[in-house]
């Protein structure tokens, strides 16, 4: 039997997903259910001078409006940040910190009665200069709410570096804000049972809701429940835990009936974080033949006045390449916008723009293939610590990706290639995440007829969730994968940890590959205690050979034997728990290991550009990615393919403009944010260099969701400049700027 991880098996929730009945947070409606709408303030920054509620109190329908002056009084000193987003709570006093505030919350019996009470309300201000990113000063971050890497790393002589260098190339790259925009708009709906909570919530990490809200509200942790059996997408902006599940949370108490609040397309835009703008400085030294002599990397990113939210734009740069002098300087800029989040892909996914559109640059003032640079710097060795990878096959990616992409056909001068008026250009840049882990624990439950269910308190955000962790116990246990059940998003079931940073199937798959191997470990216990039974003789045998029984059903599927020994024994249920820990409650790109941990990739793509109308179309891309073992190809390839996408939307269209003098946003919704559709994208290749990388997960597995959408921005962007010899250091690559070059 070959086992079922590596399976390319199709989502089992595709199904409920179609056919509608799949329920998120907003369809659950308990008995009594009343509805509340976020008013909003229309600045960016001052205070609330005067609120009248009078006409809005009146309004048909409305049971409450909350305003600062009514709302309960909450310590957010009680909750740790992060999980909670910000610590700032709004609606606790008349300060205005960031445009879209919520000011008031209007609850009413329906929701069309709660949103004319919303507008109703009438507020006055008390206006004061708003910061934008770019009109202040940057600086070191002082109070950072997470902290994974140094903002400040200096290794040998950068100066010493350049001057030695045959070639030097130094640049500015910038990225402006970008919003996460998932189908589904977060939601709460609270309910409040005694001294008892309940949350249906859109959510990446039900404990972290939970954990923040039971410190919020002085309570024992056991007393909240929260609950997501789907999220539908969030890309970041329901990782942590921001203020509307807080309020929603508080007005239900202080109403004594169940509460639901949805944000609005516009208020996800100023109400659970978004990709920070970024400013990149980039210097590279190289000798003649192509060797890195030095490389110095800053970033500074917009944060908001409450926090000092970090993006870690270099952390790419910080393992990418063998380099003997390298600066790595990491900066803030406080602005009066909300607090920013991460988004897919944080930190390397603006960082690679800079670093890999430099080197693009630096290949051509050394007269070499891009490629060939890049493979001539390959390294084994984390050039920022010193450690050996885990595993990296980064150049067998480059490789495999030149050969499937044709790049030997691509000639080096810019310009030289047309389809008819159009130009052509190809371009490659490389890929690169932190392998963020997390402790993960499951329980695994096998019924007397043999099927088996696995309890985990993940969350299902569109990746796959309810198929991989089922192939990884039906590997263990040799059973075919649909008599394996997922039972999730619940914090009444085993604490899994966070659906963030790709961690969810190195570190639960993992831990339900523990469960499962004591699930196994006891059946076979009940074997050798039933002398008739047909495992026994094996399980014998197995013992002996000093394996612990864990290969005894290796030899077929062994589903109806399980049922038969809990059936011979009057056993009605088996329960096995496991659990998995990186050795630290959060580890990223193995610091709390002998090794470094990354995931690597390969991005070629070709573009045309049209000369008089400065448009750029995607007309192919490769992506090949090594990231340990894939647990299910198919859901794997999907996650890539999506994250190409989403590279696009990053290099050509996507930009959350602010209006300098407000401090606002100029378009909070859909209708004025260009984003990707079918149309702009062609067939997408993506392949994978597999290895098993045990040190990184009990599976060999390491993170992917958000490795595809690294790295493309720039692949695009020098795939213009061969097609044209305009080089962009600015995002999106919008007509304007392809036409004033």
């Amino acid at each position: 039997m070959t086992g079922y991880i590596g399976k390319p098996l199709s989502r089992f929730d595709g199904s409920a997903k179609v056919r509608g009945t799949a329920t998120y947070a907003a369809e659950f409606r308990p008995h009594g259910l009343v509805h509340a709408v976020l008013v909003p303030v229309t600045i960016a920054h001052g205070r609330v001078a005067s609120l009248d509620t009078s006409a809005a109190e009146r309004a048909p329908g409305v049971l409450k409006v909350f305003t600062p002056s009514s709302f309960p009084r909450l310590d957010v000193a009680r909750a740790p940040v992060p999980p909670l987003g910000h610590s700032y709570l709004p609606l606790q006093d008349d300060q205005v910190l960031y445009d879209g505030q919520p000011i008031a919350l209007a609850v009413a019996e329906t929701l069309e009665q709660a949103e004319q009470a919303a507008q109703l309300l009438k507020a006055t201000y008390q206006l004061a200069p708003a910061k934008v990113f770019g009109s202040g000063e940057a600086r070191p971050p002082q109070r950072m709410n997470y902290a994974f890497e140094p903002t400040e790393q200096l290794i040998g002589d950068v100066d010493a570096g350049l001057a030695e260098a045959a070639a030097v190339v130094t640049g500015t790259y910038t990225l402006p804000t970008r919003h996460h925009n998932p189908m589904e708009p977060s939601a709460t709906v609270a309910e409040w049972a005694g001294e008892s909570l309940t949350l249906n919530t859109a959510t990446q990490w039900a404990y972290a809701v939970r954990l923040v809200l039971a410190s919020l509200f002085d309570m024992p942790p056991e007393s909240v429940h929260v609950r997501c059996p789907f999220t539908g997408g969030g890309f970041g902006c329901k990782g942590f835990v921001w203020p509307h599940q807080v309020i929603a949370a508080a007005a239900a108490r202080e109403l004594g009936r169940p509460l639901k609040l949805v944000l609005t397309r516009a208020q996800m835009y100023t109400e659970c974080g978004f990709q920070p703008a970024m400013r990149n400085r980039v210097r590279l030294g190289a000798t003649r033949d192509g060797r890195l002599t030095a490389i110095d990397h800053e970033t500074t990113s917009v944060t908001s006045v409450i926090e000092d939210y970090l993006e870690y734009g270099v952390a790419g740069t910080r393992g990418l390449y063998a380099v003997p002098n390298m600066r790595l300087v990491v900066k803030i800029e406080p602005a009066h916008v909300g607090t920013p989040t991460a988004m897919r892909a944080p930190h390397e996914g603006p960082g690679m723009f800079a670093l890999e559109t430099a080197m693009d640059e630096l290949a051509y003032a050394l007269d070499m293939d891009p490629l060939e640079l890049r493979l001539k710097n390959d390294t084994q060795i984390d050039p920022s610590s010193g450690k050996p990878y885990s595993t990296r096959k980064l150049r067998e990616c480059y490789l495999e990706g030149a050969w499937r992409f044709g790049w030997t056909r691509r000639p080096m001068q810019t310009g030289s290639l047309r389809d008819g008026r159009l130009a052509v250009g190809f371009g490659m840049a490389s890929a690169i995440m932190s392998t963020f882990r997390f402790p993960a624990s499951a329980r695994l439950r096998m019924n007397a007829d043999g099927r088996v269910i696995v309890e985990a308190a993940i969350q299902e955000i569109g990746t796959g969730t309810y198929t991989i962790f089922p192939q990884i116990a039906a590997d263990v246990l040799a059973i075919e994968p649909a008599h394996v059940e997922m039972h999730l998003g619940s914090t009444d079931l085993p604490n899994a940890g966070p659906t963030t940073g790709s961690a969810a199937t190195m570190g639960l798959g993992s831990a339900v590959h523990a469960a499962a191997t004591d699930l196994k470990r006891r059946l076979i216990e009940l074997a050798l205690a039933q002398p008739d039974s047909p495992l026994h003789r094996m399980a014998a045998e197995t013992l002996v050979a000093r394996n612990a029984g864990l290969a005894a059903a290796r030899d077929g599927n062994r589903f109806d034997t399980y049922a038969d020994i809990l059936r011979r024994g009057g056993i009605g249920q088996v329960v096995a728990e496991g659990s998995w820990s990186p050795g630290a409650p959060f580890d990223a790109a193995g610091h709390a290991t002998p090794y470094s941990m990354r995931t690597f990739g390969a991005v070629f793509a070709e573009v045309t550009v049209d000369p008089d109308l400065g448009l750029v179309r995607l007309r192919r891309c490769v992506g090949v990615y090594n990231a340990g073992r894939i647990v299910n190809p198919k859901t794997a390839a999907s996650q890539m393919t999506g994250g190409i996408i989403w590279g696009y939307g990053q290099a050509v269209l996507e930009e959350s403009a602010v209006e300098p003098s407000y401090g606002a946003y100029l378009s909070k919704n859909l209708a004025g944010v260009m984003l990707p559709v079918s149309a702009d994208i062609p067939d997408l290749e993506v392949a994978f260099v597999e290895d098993h990388d045990p040190h990184a997960s009990a599976i060999g597995a390491r993170g992917i969701g958000e490795l595809g959408a690294v790295g493309v921005s720039a692949a695009i962007g020098n795939a213009v400049f061969h097609a044209t010899g305009k080089r962009i250091r600015e995002l999106p690559i919008r007509i304007e700027r392809v036409l004033a070059m």
